[in-house]
């Protein structure tokens, strides 16, 4: 296992992102699979978001245009149900897929004294799974707007992608008298590589063949945390 720990100065902030860096799987993926086969979203609607995603993985789309229409999908719909199904989707499917080793680098911040936060383009339901599992402080996410209890079908701005996980970082070390550049961030995406750019110790985790590239020319870590496959199915960590 490899963590960036911080060298001199105090400690300031370690920032996780979630799909295939914390957890081996891509839970966008998986949560459209979910919903179909519960009946929650139609297969025409499941198809758009499986194009967008698979476009954005190959480089041709931004996935900010996916994320609203994936807060278009829902407007109307109740809350309360949204995040009881999201619950049980992280217990069931993206927990078991909680890399081996991710537990242990999430610690290695802690015992460093570190503050720890996830950022991520996962909603603020699934986020705040994550956080709670791992014991950390902070989460960062898209957040679904939701008024009397119902989803408005947008997202609140800024989103969390891309140039806008800078926004969310910058916000948060603001608040807790740090700066980016003594802070560390893990992720596996190249749509990162803004807020890899800002921080001080970025490490590219499992990264994907652009990440993995520019990684090797800039000298940053690359880091293996166990897990993969398509599923991301390699057991809940020790």
């Amino acid at each position: 296992m490899n963590v960036a720990l911080p060298a001199d100065g105090p400690p300031a902030i370690a920032f996780f992102d979630l799909d295939r860096t914390l957890i081996a799987m891509n839970s966008a993926q998986a949560w459209i699979k979910r919903e179909v086969k519960l009946g929650h979203l139609s297969r025409v609607t499941a198809a758009r978001g499986a194009v967008w995603i698979g476009l954005y993985h190959a480089g041709f789309a931004r996935l900010d245009a996916a994320v609203h229409e994936a807060a278009a999908t829902v407007k109307g719909e109740d809350e309360a149900p949204y995040v009881t199904r999201t619950a049980l989707f992280w217990d069931e499917e993206a927990l078991p897929s909680l890399r081996p080793q991710a537990r242990a680098a999430v610690e290695a911040h802690r015992a460093a004294g570190e503050q720890l936060a996830l950022i991520t383009s996962s909603s603020q339901y699934m986020a705040g799974a994550a956080a709670a599992e791992l014991g950390l402080g902070h989460a960062l996410s898209n957040v679904l707007e939701v008024q009397g209890g119902r989803f408005t079908g947008t997202m609140r701005a800024p989103l969390c992608f891309g140039r806008g996980k800078v926004d969310h970082a910058e916000a948060l070390a603001a608040a807790l008298g740090h700066r980016l550049l003594d802070c560390a961030f893990y992720t596996d995406s190249y749509s990162d590589l803004p807020l890899m750019q800002r921080v001080g110790r970025p490490v590219a985790v499992h990264p994907d063949p652009r990440l993995r590239r520019h990684a090797r020319r800039a000298g940053w870590p690359i880091v293996d945390w166990g897990g993969g496959g398509p599923s991301g199915a390699i057991g809940r960590a020790p």
